[in-house]
């Protein structure tokens, strides 16, 4: 993953834009924003100053405005997260009505809000994934994940069964178990002592991990690292690879499964990005017709408050006494009266069957725009209300960081949002819409985005 540098502070002049959906009025970024980048600038970290510089004021359903006029086409859902659009009214009110209620905050002391939302998840988890633990962020999720992984091969195998597997490109979160146990380089460079028994497969996209996407590139890979399987404790795969958008074929997953099993090896399906409709089915996973052991999932699953889960088998789930796997804020009341509502809007306002729908436009269309510059964009990957376009230097599949940027630059000055690219080498142009997104602003934004390409790429 390349770095990514703070954008420039400079207003720029860009052409006014009025659309039912989209409008550009002032320069990007718009002038009066500078002081309050500038103080954030001062007293944030520089790590959090690589997005476009969008001052956010507020946000409603798939459009974001700020306060000087300007409006834009969301195809960030603020990273993944708001499936069910942005401050969805049922959604807003569930929160109004628990704040109002008098409970914001109970530790892990029992509610009903807590008991509802833990069996609605196992209800809606395969048959067999009927515990749920409650946490704060996607990264809390996989560290969780991993540690009853270890656990669990530890209580087979002693501490020789402690290897967690992952995959090259993959993103677990930014904590330091999820960065180590991530196959993104530049998430490691400055971590002394890494984890021995966290290593990385190729991933089998048929791109950036090379042509062969079989099952035995997994078992080499395991090899020649000297790790037997005896020693996995579990592997842990993103049901798609975050930054690129990319599906592993489900052949491949299916003998991944069927290894697990033999070797007692826990399969950890990290949905964090993929959980609640995104992919065009409900959980990514069922693209490849297996269950896993354990579910990580967050983002989607509430459409704005900071929540996440695992989602397990009883016997992984209950290896820990009582009082020691807890989280200070595990189903705050307010995120789970927001994700009670959430799933209840995504079920009600079938935002499935609409993300299958769009998607059946969406897929199609980005390929087109990469089939009219071959030469810059050297793949497209994705389902449903996801994909990413893999930017690419002439002449080969280097990635071109540089070139993607660019485009989502200007996208975001046209009106359309994304957020930084991300994926292999920072070079893959994201695209994902809330799930609400009809079919008129979805065909604008594909309109936007091709007169981006050609506007950078020709």
């Amino acid at each position: 993953m390349a770095e990514t540098t703070a954008q420039s502070l400079t207003p720029r002049n860009v052409p006014a834009v009025h659309t039912k959906y989209r409008r550009i009025q002032t320069p990007i970024p718009v002038p009066e924003s500078i002081p309050i980048l500038e103080q954030l600038r001062r007293y944030e970290p520089r790590s959090m100053s690589g997005q476009p510089l969008v001052l956010w004021d507020r946000a409603e359903d798939c459009q974001v405005f700020d306060r000087w006029g300007n409006m834009w086409l969301d195809w960030s859902s603020g990273v993944l997260v708001t499936n069910a659009g942005h401050n969805h009214p049922k959604v807003a009110k569930a929160m109004i009505d628990q704040i109002r209620h008098g409970l914001v905050h109970n530790y892990c002391f029992p509610t009903e809000l807590r008991a509802r939302l833990t069996k609605r998840l196992a209800d809606l988890a395969p048959e067999g994934l009927d515990k749920v633990f409650l946490l704060t962020t996607g990264a809390e999720a996989t560290e969780c994940a991993i540690k009853l992984a270890r656990t669990w091969g530890r209580k087979l195998g002693g501490d020789g069964k402690i290897t967690i597997v992952t995959f090259d490109n993959a993103f677990h979160g930014r904590t330091l178990g999820a960065q180590m146990a991530g196959g993104i380089p530049a998430l490691k460079q400055w971590i002394v002592n890494l984890d021995k028994d966290m290593v990385q497969a190729p991933f089998p996209d048929g791109f950036r991990g090379g042509p062969d996407t079989s099952f035995d590139v997994f078992l080499n890979s395991l090899e020649r690292q000297g790790v037997s399987a005896d020693r996995v404790a579990g592997v842990m795969t993103e049901t798609y690879q975050g930054g690129d958008a990319s599906f592993a074929p489900p052949e491949y997953m299916q003998r991944l499964r069927n290894w697990c099993d033999e070797h007692q090896v826990v399969l950890i399906c990290d949905e964090v990005q993929a959980g609640f409709a995104r992919t065009g089915t409900y959980w990514g996973f069922e693209h490849y017709g297996i269950v896993p052991d354990l579910i990580c999932c967050g983002k989607g699953i509430s459409s704005g408050m900071p929540l996440s889960a695992v989602i397990g088998r009883d016997d992984l789930m209950d290896l820990y006494p009582p009082g020691s796997m807890t989280s200070t804020h595990t189903g705050n009341p307010v995120c789970a009266a927001a994700a009670l509502a959430n799933l209840d809007v995504i079920e009600e306002e079938h935002l499935l069957e609409n993300t299958q729908r769009m998607g059946e436009i969406l897929q199609p269309e980005l390929r087109r725009i990469a089939g009219q510059h071959p030469q810059r964009i050297g793949a497209v990957h994705g389902k449903g209300l996801v994909a990413s376009l893999h930017m690419v230097k002439p002449g080969g599949i280097e990635p071109d960081p540089k070139k993607a940027g660019a485009v989502v630059l200007r996208c975001v000055e046209k009106g359309l949002l994304m957020f930084a690219p991300v994926g292999y080498a920072g070079a893959s142009v994201k695209v994902a819409p809330p799930l609400t997104i009809t079919e008129e602003p979805l065909r604008e934004s594909i309109a936007v985005l091709e007169e981006a390409c050609k506007e950078v790429l020709e």
